[in-house]
């Protein structure tokens, strides 16, 4: 049976901490999936959307996307910048699609999006 590793590189923290939680790129790397956008499929796109629900005591919720299409699930722990307590149905959130670690399509990166700018200066 062959190994997933070689066993002379120790995978990092960050390595085993996102192997656990499922995080990266499950797609197949041949795919055209990306590559309307400039060229550049080899990364996460930020999209925006807002938040629908979200359920503190349990640290989940679901973020609707601005270009429509289907609720997407989000864990608090994909919170990478604000506080967890400003996330209220209506939030305005920028985040990156990703894979929660049973294969699913779940936010990650999530960040609460900055107040838009007034036209008075």
């Amino acid at each position: 049976m062959p190994s997933e590793a070689d066993p002379g590189v120790e995978p990092s923290e960050e390595d085993l901490a996102r192997i656990k939680q499922g995080v990266g790129d499950k797609t197949s790397r041949g795919g055209s999936q990306g590559a309307a956008d400039g060229g550049q499929a080899d990364g996460p796109r930020e999209q925006g959307g807002s938040v629908v629900t979200y359920f503190e005591a349990k640290g989940f919720g679901f973020l609707r996307p601005d270009d429509g299409g289907r609720d997407v699930f989000f864990h608090v722990s994909r919170l990478s910048e604000g506080d967890s307590t400003t996330l209220k149905p209506g939030t305005r959130v920028l985040y990156e699609l990703g894979m929660d670690r049973t294969g699913k399509l779940a936010a990650s990166s999530v960040r609460i999006a900055p107040p838009p700018e007034t036209g008075a200066a």
